[in-house]
């Protein structure tokens, strides 16, 4: 544990931080995997993959991942969505 005062507040800041990014990272790995499983069914697949893109656009805008890999799962679940239909 550090002793600095200014030290001690970057741990309870990043644990904070840490706990926000793994819930966001948990919602989006569910609205994922509701997309491609609303893809291999049928239903509501349209809606399914805008919930999907828009969550990864957003996790790309705050720097929970890489945008390059948000566009790379877009890419993946809309040649899915096509190879469905």
């Amino acid at each position: 544990m550090p002793n600095i005062k200014s030290a001690i507040k970057r741990v309870k800041v990043i644990e904070t931080k840490t706990l926000k990014n793994t819930i966001r990272k948990s919602a989006l790995k569910t609205t994922v995997k509701k997309c491609k499983e609303a893809i291999a069914t049928g239903e509501n697949k349209t809606d399914a993959y805008k919930a999907a893109t828009k969550a990864l656009d957003k996790a790309a805008a705050k720097n929970l991942m890489h945008k390059n890999t948000a566009a790379r799962k877009k890419s993946r679940l809309a040649k899915a969505l096509n190879a469905a239909k």
